[in-house]
């Protein structure tokens, strides 16, 4: 599958996939290729090598009004330690474009990364010098997947680094998220728009605060003393532990992913037991832990009463998902975009 991301909303357990025959090569260990998947009825490009070719196509056919009257002068264009992905050429003006794929989105947003990207950070960072030496106002264009977007954001729950930096070199680099939208035979679809950017809500939102959830799995069942709470029969399988940190919030998970520590949370109790965690960040201005303990408990029961809840009212902050990894549930991922992908507040 030619595709780097984490993809986690969308390979679920009999998810129909596209593949093709690969050619035959000495390097290859497999004789097929995914290219895409069905995803709510939507045929969704999942081979990020296309995505140049697709981006040619738009700016060759004139389907991205902003680049109107420029041509493609040149691919993959060295530029000092640099690299880009296209030179646009208007008379003697020069303009270097950078393309991003983006595969995630949903609840009306698309979101770019989905795992953290240094090299695309770093992209932002070289396009932002080259408008700073006096060159025209570089492009980083995201190929948008899906016509069902109505917004554009950097994924900063994921990548705060990254999403920091785009919201930085926003006035050296114009960035053009473009929607596109697939047939089931993977042909490119005659429409395409330009996503809106809610910059006054990423600017008010990226910061290192907010909830989180924390997946635990334990591998064996067993009895676990939980400080001042007492033992707790716990089962073998994924837990779902709801937190949040309106400071430090990076800190937090960090904190929560180490064995050796001081025990200061009940968490702290079930994580030394735990064989693997998985942070999730939910990073908000607004305090938004109880409300997420709530919508996860309409999901899943509740695996000890008053577990991490010691300083509210909700029946407690944990979860028993059983033997299936939450993250293998399609319902637990829409609760996750409700949270992470959120109508932009003005």
């Amino acid at each position: 599958m030619p595709n780097p991301g984490r993809m986690d909303e969308m390979l679920f357990p009999d998810t129909e996939l596209t593949v093709i025959q690969a050619p035959t090569s000495a390097t290859r260990r497999t004789q097929w290729t995914c290219v895409g998947l069905e995803r709510d009825g939507e045929s969704i490009l999942l081979d990020t090598h296309r995505t140049n070719a697709v981006a040619r196509h738009l700016l060759e056919s004139r389907r991205i009004p902003s680049l109107l009257g420029w041509d493609v002068a040149g691919a993959e264009v060295t530029v000092g330690h640099s690299r880009f992905d296209f030179l646009l050429q208007q008379g003697r003006r020069r303009l270097w474009l950078e393309v991003k794929s983006c595969t995630l989105f949903g609840n009306g947003s698309a979101m770019f990364p989905d795992a953290v990207t240094e090299r695309g950070r770093r992209h932002l960072q070289e396009l932002a010098h080259l408008r700073q030496t006096g060159a025209a106002r570089p492009v980083v264009l995201f190929v948008v997947h899906s016509l069902r977007p109505n917004w554009f954001l950097p994924d900063y729950h994921t990548d705060l680094a990254f999403s920091r930096t785009f919201l930085a070199v926003r006035p050296h680099v114009r960035v053009l998220p473009v929607a596109i939208g697939w047939n089931p035979d993977f042909s490119l679809r005659d429409e395409s728009r330009l996503l809106r950017i809610p910059w006054s809500h990423l600017q008010r939102e990226i910061g290192d605060r907010g909830a989180y959830l924390l997946l635990l799995r334990l591998p064996e069942a067993r009895a676990l003393e939980i400080g001042r709470l007492g033992e707790m029969q716990a089962q073998a399988g994924w837990y779902i532990y709801v937190g949040s940190a309106m400071a430090g919030l990076d800190a937090r998970l960090q904190r929560h992913q180490r064995r050796r520590k001081r025990f200061h949370w009940h968490v702290d109790y079930l994580r030394d037991a735990a064989a693997e965690v998985v942070p999730l960040p939910i990073r908000s201005s607004l305090r938004q832990e109880c409300d997420l303990a709530a919508a996860v408990g309409r999901l899943y029961p509740t695996a000890m009463p008053r577990f991490g809840a010691s300083d509210c009212s909700c029946p407690g902050h944990l979860f028993a998902a059983g033997s299936t990894a939450p993250l293998d549930n399609p319902a637990f991922h829409l609760l996750l975009q409700q949270y992470r992908m959120p109508q932009p507040r003005r």
